[in-house]
């Protein structure tokens, strides 16, 4: 499933013997050639798919990215050992020991250690699950609780952390829901980290905007990629960060006295990759576009299956996971797992694998455990898998 282009573009880094820079260490805040391309990158979609229109407040303006605003490449923005390490260096770069950090939940599972490694308190706040899982519904129908989250702000908080679009949901914060966390950022001056890895990967009619592009809100936000999640590559392990340089120089700071730098000639090969892109945006040449339809169309194969075997499915707006519900999935009760106290997800989950040869993963671990109980009746699938692989799961399902 990885990017044919940017394979290409490493295969030719590689045997680049021409430029010994390129086998070299390059600059600890992210290789130039890619930071300036992520500039252009970035700045095209704040352009192009604007959050708001009209006029902005005065006393809003100096903090919102305008049209004519860019993004200086070597100040305000750094390129870290994947998402992982950006939210590792933003972390320890801003959290002073016993400030809160707000997560709306079910949320990744590496926010609530990393926080609490870097002398943070994480207070989580649950999305509002759907009332009724048996109807035709997206993971739009995870709502926020904006009373609640207002209610978990108190002076030790110092950071509200976003995920849109989300991991396990699948849910893309709709324009209504960021101006009030955006509201809810400013009012309380609140730092606002935006984890947007899956922003690339949006299916249509749906639409991300980055919360950094409202009013008010660049100043105060810090927004995490990966090129991982946009371009399959997992493994590379290259992500990065763009924010106020005050942030960014922080993370440089942190990032320079533990990891030091990325690799290069993943740098490279990710900046061409990125270069060749470009001008792309926006057609069906597109890798995102075409990516984006493989992957909404391998996740419908998937949910009509599930419905079938009575696990109906929420359509993710985006992402590589859909969640399904167990609601109405019951355990045989011969099944050892039938009689334990685990949350649902997991026990079915176990029972579903050592019976049917399948394996999801249960929402219940991307939460804490006083909101287990929201979230244990639905499992999470990935549908970003090649052909055989879904030709397989297709098979298991037919054969329930």
């Amino acid at each position: 499933m990885a990017n044919k282009t940017i394979l290409k573009n490493l295969r030719t880094t590689a045997a680049d013997d021409c430029s010994p820079f390129l086998h070299q260490y390059t600059r600890a805040a992210g290789h130039p050639r890619l930071v300036n391309a992520l500039a252009k990158l970035l700045v095209h979609r704040c352009r192009h798919d604007p959050a708001v229109s009209g006029p902005i407040p005065a006393n809003l303006a100096a903090d919102t990215f305008g049209p004519e605003r860019s993004i200086d490449p070597m100040k305000e923005i750094i390129v870290s050992v994947g998402g992982y390490g950006a939210l590792s260096a933003v972390f320890f770069a801003l959290l002073n020991p016993g400030e809160e950090v707000v997560i709306i939940e079910p949320a990744f599972d590496c926010y609530v250690p990393q926080i609490v490694a870097a002398g943070g308190v994480p207070v989580c706040v649950p999305l509002k699950p759907p009332k009724d899982v048996t109807a035709d519904i997206d993971s739009s129908e995870f709502a926020v609780d904006f009373e609640l989250l207002e209610k978990s702000i108190n002076k030790k908080t110092k950071i509200l952390l976003l995920n849109t679009p989300s991991n396990p949901v699948g849910k893309v914060f709709s324009v209504e829901e960021l101006k009030k966390i955006a509201d809810i950022c400013i009012r309380h001056n609140l730092i606002c980290v935006s984890d947007e890895v899956y922003e690339w990967l949006v299916f249509p009619p749906n639409k991300h905007y980055k919360i950094a592009s409202f009013p008010g809100m660049w100043n105060r936000t810090v927004t995490i990629g990966s090129a991982g999640k946009t371009f399959q590559v997992t493994g590379w392990k290259l992500g990065w960060t763009v924010g106020p340089e005050r942030y960014i120089a922080a993370m440089q700071i942190i990032q320079q006295n533990t990891v030091y730098t990325c690799a290069t000639p993943l740098q490279e090969a990710l900046a061409m990759t990125i270069e060749e892109e470009l001008p792309l945006l926006g057609t069906e040449k597109s890798f995102f576009h075409q990516i984006t339809q493989d992957v909404m169309r391998k996740g419908q194969k998937i949910a009509q299956a599930l419905k079938k075997v009575g696990m109906p499915p929420i359509r993710p707006q985006a992402g590589y996971f859909l969640l399904a519900s167990i609601a109405n999935m019951a355990l045989p009760a011969s099944s050892p797992t039938s009689r334990d106290k685990r949350p649902k997800d997991v026990a079915y989950n176990e029972w579903m694998m050592l019976h049917k040869g399948l394996a999801a993963v249960p929402p219940t671990a991307f939460c804490c455990t006083k909101h287990q109980p929201l979230f244990e009746k639905y499992l999470r699938f990935c549908i970003i898998k090649d052909d055989a692989t879904i030709n397989k799961f297709l098979e298991l399902l037919n054969n329930w």
